[in-house]
């Protein structure tokens, strides 16, 4: 038996694979969220410089064994596990250095005594792993980075999307919270990751929720209102509700109730919105301000603006891309898009409103490359051998863009579009004051190809499981406390719970963590510590 895992930014992916019957795929576990406080990579390596990597990492290993649990397998009789995702989950998850990641600055790092650690391909015992609840000697497989930056996931991107292969200059993104994308300009390859924000992925938005059953994925117009798509149990997309988006009105019934709204259909009910005329940046043009999908499923000019940080920190990184590369964005060809939002996604609606290169010719849609490649070396481990070869033969360079005075600028644009109205034609004359590479009309019709129905291709057997409750909950009695609940009260996504007993309870995966902290500036005795909460946790008190 091999087990597969895909570490991502937004949350875990894993499989259970039969080996003795050739690979087939048995079963699928997917978590509602990440196990750490948190919404992106930046939050999860503030977490480790502010209280370790020990009780970060526990956390990590906490939920991993969770989906294994949750696979429905004989752990005993697991043999293999392979592992892809970035740099920074796995090296949580390989309990080595993160710091190299959260410092850009080399002379910062060399203050530290930071030395970036090895993160080429592996393979360990399980037993190597504290806290792991598999047999001790289980081979566990890290894929490995190309660079520290470029890390196991945009690797497999690289590979599972044939890029390297082609000759045409071609762009693969794969779309989520840590954005990563590669430029392929001849034999030389550009990458470079964002910070999108977790909008991408359905989080951070009023509605908001992961590619799951009930999801809407799309929305597109039918009638006097709009049609909602929405993820059935099986991952495939259903007839939802007919809409009146400014009331909320249901017009006719669908197939499939909608639950929540994922990334893909934020994307779509942007772009449909402003066809409707009912969207002017920075404005939703409805009585309330805000668009409805029934029920108490909406979304406010609040969400709007959270979406338009990650769409402009997109077409932000693959300005930036063309730019080091000395091409105009024109001269991309080919564009493709991976992760469950680029799976999922409409493609043309997508280009419309900036997250694919405007006139590309032709544009992929590849699936959940991470977890098919685990799931590749979890059939054939010889693979391992080979993604590391293609890791030490590329060339590639990686632009950081927290440091690239060309993004800096570009991303000031795109938020002053989004988040201040400022109209097209003031953009572009500004981008070219900045001398970015221009942005031209979108081409109406690129040629599409969906090489996947759903991100997860195969959900094996005994289909899909969702993992509604993932992570820990930690409790802490806080010295001087006095009970009043104006922390829990404060808490954005109610995470905190006070206890008859006097104890406060964390859900970790619930928390926004560092980047929040309403907690501890709402506590009137000033006693509360986030850090404190976080520091409680071990492999002990997870496994």
């Amino acid at each position: 038996m091999g087990v597969a895992l895909d570490l991502g930014t937004s949350g875990f992916r894993g499989q259970a694979i039969d080996l003795e019957r050739g690979g087939v795929v048995i079963s699928t576990v997917i978590t509602a969220r990440h196990p750490l406080p948190g919404a992106n990579v930046m939050d999860h390596l503030h977490l480790v410089l502010e209280v370790g990597l020990e009780p970060v990492r526990a956390m990590v290993i906490a939920t991993v064994n969770q989906l294994i649990a949750g696979l429905q397998v004989t752990t005993t009789d697991i043999v293999r596990l392979v592992v892809c995702g970035n740099p920074i989950q796995l090296s949580l998850f390989e309990g080595i250095e993160v710091r190299d990641l959260a410092y850009a600055g080399k002379n910062k790092k060399r203050m530290l005594g930071i030395v970036a650690p090895d993160r080429d391909g592996k393979v360990v015992q399980a037993k190597e792993i504290s806290g792991l609840l598999l047999p001790p000697q289980a081979d566990v497989f890290i894929l490995p980075a190309v660079k520290h930056e470029i890390g196991a996931d945009a690797l497999a991107m690289l590979v599972k999307s044939g890029i390297l292969e082609r000759r045409e200059i071609a762009l693969v993104t794969d779309y989520g919270t840590n954005a990563e994308m590669a430029l392929k300009v001849g034999d030389t390859i550009l990458t470079g990751s964002c910070a999108a924000g977790p909008a991408l992925e359905g989080q951070h938005i009023s509605a908001g929720m992961l590619a799951a059953p009930g999801a809407v994925a799309d929305i597109y117009p039918e009638g006097s209102g709009h049609r909602l798509s929405v993820l059935d149990t099986d991952l495939y997309n259903r007839q939802g509700n007919l809409v009146d988006l400014p009331s909320g009105n249901l017009l006719t019934g669908g197939e499939v109730q909608a639950q929540g709204i994922t990334g893909t259909g934020v994307v779509a009910l942007i772009c449909e919105a402003q066809r409707a005329g009912l969207l002017c940046l920075p404005r939703l043009i409805t009585p309330d301000c805000s668009l409805h999908l029934g029920g108490d499923l909406i979304f406010t000019e609040k969400d709007l603006a959270e979406a338009g940080k990650a769409i402009g920190a997109l077409r932000a990184g693959y300005v930036t891309l063309a730019k080091e590369a000395g091409i105009q964005i024109e001269d991309i060809q080919v564009a493709y898009m991976a992760g469950a939002s680029g799976t999922y996604v409409d493609p043309l609606k997508a280009m419309e409103i900036g997250m694919v290169p405007p006139q590309v010719k032709t544009i992929v849609q590849i699936g959940n490359t991470s977890l098919s490649m685990a799931r590749d070396v979890v059939c054939n481990p010889a693979l391992l051998g080979e993604m590391q070869a293609i890791a030490k033969s590329l060339r590639a360079t990686h632009c950081m863009f927290g440091e690239s005075p060309v993004f800096e600028k570009a991303y000031i644009l795109e938020l002053a579009y989004w988040e201040e109205g400022m109209p097209w034609t003031q953009y572009m004359k500004f981008s070219e004051l900045y001398r970015l590479p221009k942005l031209n009309p979108p081409q109406s019709s690129p040629k599409i190809i969906r090489q996947q129905r759903r991100d997860i291709d195969d959900l094996g057997s005994l289909g899909l499981k969702q993992l509604g409750e993932v992570g820990l909950t930690i409790s802490e009695v806080f010295s001087g406390c006095s009970g009043c609940g104006i922390c829990v009260e404060g808490c954005p996504e109610r995470a905190l719970t006070l206890n008859e007993a006097g104890s406060l309870s964390l859900r970790l995966a619930q928390c926004n963590g560092t980047a929040c902290k309403r907690c501890e500036q709402n506590c009137p005795e000033k006693v509360f510590k986030l850090s404190n909460l976080c520091q409680k946790v071990t492999i002990g008190k997870c496994c």
